[in-house]
């Protein structure tokens, strides 16, 4: 009797002859009966080779450990799984019956294991920081959010560590990397999936030309060490020709404003132009090419590098100095105006790595936060949410920093020969079939419906009896004599809140102030009654009341100093040791 089995990725030729099965004939007759392809086995006996020189094992007993209850399609060259749905959703049936899948995810654990290595070998620490937060701060992406129960309300599954990591180097802690999973609620394709891995990296007193010059030696050494060769082949589509790629290095530096106006011929407008997006959309109109609304400078500047370069990008390519409207976290440039010292590294017309020189200015951080916050008003839904206790992190000083962040799912495309990014994701996310959709409902009906999330009802409507609370009057303002301690109160500043931010509108106001002030007094049970009330109250409890006492119905967008003029108010002359640091006290907006 001949079998093949598999472990470990390889296998071997089991020869069984009843003439040396320690229990007979029987014995040998019975468990042959039994077995049948796919169980699992353990087999004792002594190695050998056939009459063709194939190894083998020649057993002296066989067991049956687990059977195998379904019938396995054949695997190798003349059969195996080529339903990508069935592949996708039982990847175990995947890695059984076609041999070569496992060899992708190999090379996935050799590219994280490199890049610990290359890290860990400059003394960098690994840390962890939290997956759910309290702001989806780090990123530009839409997030995924939750519902805590025990502290009655939303968290946001994070999109990108950054914030955390950096705050670590202000801690003393010069070098951090994290790898980890990142989620981002947006859409599906060969190159995104709602969840995916990241590197990202923080070394204190490097910049991004050090970063450029990390990211070339990592990824060819990287490169040469996974496949044998600094070059490689790789399809961009599926169906496409292979296109040679080569990782040796040097790579190619584009400047992205450069790089642009030499395509178009011409100048771009300035960016203190006041018309700067009009003149953005008559190059996009002249170009025939269309940028998804609302159409902001940012977002058209995006639409022509991703047709001018992007597109044009075989090789690894770095496209550097991206515009201070594009890059929120970045430092701005040492000598050019408006543009900003961070690097995105392109392979085949896809990014791979973004890096740049951090932003460690607390004031124009948070300049730059507010007009991200404007973006948002303006309906930009991957604007960047203000974060005020970041900001206040970098007031406690960032030393000159360098952050780096690379796509482990992408460069493991790239090493694979892999065009779709669910080939190289074990388990990727996948529209619910039947199943799932019986499953979901078996569970929904289990489960009450959480407050303002997944809910039918409207964020504002009662989930149940109203918790009683003491009278908390407003004392001022245009809710002055609304009681904040009744449900009526409580829903009747909840339905002002509907579709605006605060109660003054996009920014907060003395409305809002002699309204918290009320609300502050209120159970914690009963702002969590109207959860967008309790968003706005939790808002505004991480302002200081020096802070919150600055607020007026005078805030305008045009009060919104400039970055320079709050610079100058946070000098660094030294100041009497008794004298704390004084907060910008800027008009918080809509985030």
């Amino acid at each position: 009797m001949f079998y093949d089995i598999r472990g470990e990725g390889e296998k071997v030729q089991v020869m069984s002859d009843p003439r040396s099965y320690a229990a007979g004939e029987d014995a040998f007759y019975e468990i042959h009966r039994t077995l049948r392809r796919g169980d699992v086995v353990g087999i004792t006996g002594h190695p050998g080779k056939s009459k063709k020189g194939e190894l083998s094992i020649f057993p002296t007993d066989m067991k049956l450990l687990s059977p195998c209850l379904h019938m396995l399609p054949v695997g190798g060259h003349h059969g195996g799984i080529t339903n990508q749905e069935t592949r996708y959703r039982q990847r175990y049936l995947d890695l059984i019956v076609n041999a070569d899948v496992r060899n992708t995810f190999v090379i996935r654990s050799k590219v994280i294991n490199y890049i610990r290595k290359y890290l860990n070998e400059r003394h960098f620490m690994e840390v962890e920081t939290p997956m759910m937060n309290m702001i989806p701060g780090g990123a530009v992406a839409r997030p995924f959010v939750t519902y805590h129960n025990d502290l009655s309300m939303n968290l946001y599954m994070r999109i990108a560590p950054e914030l955390y990591l950096k705050q670590l180097v202000v801690g003393g802690l010069d070098r951090v990397y994290e790898i980890g999973r990142q989620f981002r609620n947006e859409g599906i394709d060969l190159t995104h999936n709602p969840e995916f891995t990241t590197c990202e990296f923080y070394q204190a007193y490097a910049d991004y030309n050090d970063l450029m010059d990390m990211t070339e030696e990592m990824l060819s050494n990287m490169v040469k060490e996974v496949t044998g060769s600094h070059t490689i082949k790789y399809a961009p589509k599926p169906g496409a020709e292979e296109v040679e790629i080569d990782f040796s290095g040097p790579y190619p530096r584009i400047s992205m404003i450069e790089g642009i106006e030499e395509h178009i011929k011409e100048k771009l407008p300035s960016f203190d132009d006041p018309k700067i997006e009009t003149k953005l959309k008559a190059i996009l109109d002249k170009h025939q090419l269309e940028c998804a609304p609302p159409l902001t400078a940012a977002r058209m500047l995006d639409t022509m590098v991703g047709e001018f370069l992007e597109s044009n990008i075989v090789h690894p390519t770095f496209i550097t100095e991206h515009p201070e409207i594009m890059s929120p976290l970045a430092k701005s440039h040492r000598s050019k105006k408006g543009l900003t010292e961070r690097f995105e590294l392109f392979v085949a017309g896809r990014e791979l790595a973004n890096a740049y020189t951090e932003l460690n200015d607390p004031v124009i951080q948070y300049q730059r936060f507010l007009e991200q916050a404007q973006q948002g008003s303006a309906g930009d839904d991957e604007a960047m949410v203000t974060d005020t206790s970041f900001v206040t992190a970098l007031e406690h000083g960032l030393p000159p920093t360098g952050g780096w962040g690379l796509g482990v799912d992408r460069l493991t495309m790239f090493l694979s020969n892999k065009s779709n990014i669910k080939e190289v994701l074990l388990f990727p996310a996948m529209k619910p079939n039947e199943q799932d959709m019986a499953s979901m409902a078996a569970i929904n009906q289990q489960a009450p419906p959480t407050p303002g999330v997944g809910s039918s009802a409207p964020a504002s409507a009662p989930q149940s009896n109203f918790p009683a609370s003491g009278s908390s009057l407003i004392e001022s303002g245009s809710f002055k004599g609304v009681d904040a301690g009744t449900e009526k109160g409580l829903k009747q500043l909840s339905v002002a809140l509907a579709k605006m931010p605060f109660l003054g509108g996009k920014q907060p106001s003395a409305d809002d102030r002699a309204a918290f002030e009320a609300v502050e007094k209120v159970s914690g049970a009963a702002r969590a009654f109207y959860p967008n009330l309790k968003s706005w109250a939790d808002t505004c409890g991480m302002f200081s009341g020096e802070i919150r006492a600055s607020w007026s119905d005078k805030a305008t967008k045009k009060e919104i100093p400039k970055a320079s003029k709050p610079a100058k108010v946070n000098a660094l002359a030294p100041k009497p040791a008794s004298a704390p640091k004084p907060a910008p006290k800027i008009p918080f907006p809509a985030s």
